[in-house]
């Protein structure tokens, strides 16, 4: 059996995140070759894997970050099956990684995000390994982009629930205000004009049931679905919604009375519960 020191079990874990004694069987296996230990320990995380495929990663950990200029805005949520797992420390460390790799390449699309670089393997294998070092089903949930010219980030203690707000220009309060206020409120849109068409049809039909269902005439259910749909869409476009902190004034209004000019152009949501 091949002798393998301390070091060099330390250096695969550092490589791999695996478990001390899962690095140092995966080197006696290799006979002290690290890529061949490498191999070893993401077969083992495939086998594991393909074992949990069926099971649901609902838990998990959502990070968020700016590039350097602050006019990209990236959410990403790391998913196992958990509380346990997403509260351990090298799983958030494992997320934060993946959104370094996020921030250093600038991905559009999930798919993209797990064909990314990751330490020689792609962010996909990674998921998979993580799975074997884990024992647990480890995938990326959510991924979201969105561009501005300036960022607010609001990060809900947890990591459960991260929103970023972009603006027309920079005001840090304001955006982390609006983006609060979209992690609280989970609107659908910005306003009106984001909100589909398929949503709009199927508030007035479900409006106009109810209005019939309570007696109304049908000529007067189509009034009343109206007025619901205007209250529906003021209640759930971010716009429109009234300030959590100041329920006297629309969002709309706080920021518009925050700075001259200012104006929201876009939010992201991401949410594990």
């Amino acid at each position: 059996m091949v002798k393998v020191t301390a070091q060099e079990v330390n250096a695969l874990r550092k490589k791999t995140g695996a478990g001390m004694m899962d690095c140092k069987k995966a080197l006696v296996e290799a006979e002290g070759n690290i890529d061949d230990a490498i191999d070893i320990l993401r077969k083992k995380g495939q086998k594991v894997a393909a074992k949990r495929g069926d099971r649901d990663a609902k838990e998990g950990f959502v990070t968020a970050r700016t590039n350097d200029a602050g006019t990209i805005g990236y959410i990403v949520s790391v998913n196992c099956e958990t509380d346990f797992v997403a509260k351990n420390q090298d799983f958030q460390a494992f997320a934060e990684k993946v959104m370094d790799t996020i921030v250093a390449n600038d991905p559009k699309t999930a798919e993209e995000l797990s064909g990314l670089d990751f330490d020689g393997n792609t962010v996909a294998d990674a998921m998979i390994s993580q799975t074997g070092v884990i024992g647990e089903k480890i995938e990326v949930g959510s991924f979201e982009r969105i561009e501005g010219n300036a960022m607010g980030i609001y990060i809900h203690p947890g990591n459960q629930v991260v929103t970023i707000v972009s603006t027309n220009k920079a005001n840090g309060d304001v955006a982390r205000d609006v983006a609060m206020q979209a992690a609280a409120m989970a609107p659908i849109a910005l306003d009106e004009s984001e909100v589909s068409k398929e949503v709009l049809d199927k508030e007035l039909e479900v409006g106009k049931d109810l209005a019939i269902q309570e007696g109304k005439p049908e000529a007067l259910a189509e009034n009343i679905a109206k007025g619901r749909l205007k209250k529906f869409l003021k209640e759930n476009t971010l716009l429109n919604q009234m300030f959590i902190k100041d329920n006297k004034k629309s969002i709309k209004q706080y920021v518009a009375e925050a700075e001259s000019g200012l104006e929201v152009t876009g939010f992201r949501r991401v949410a594990l519960k």
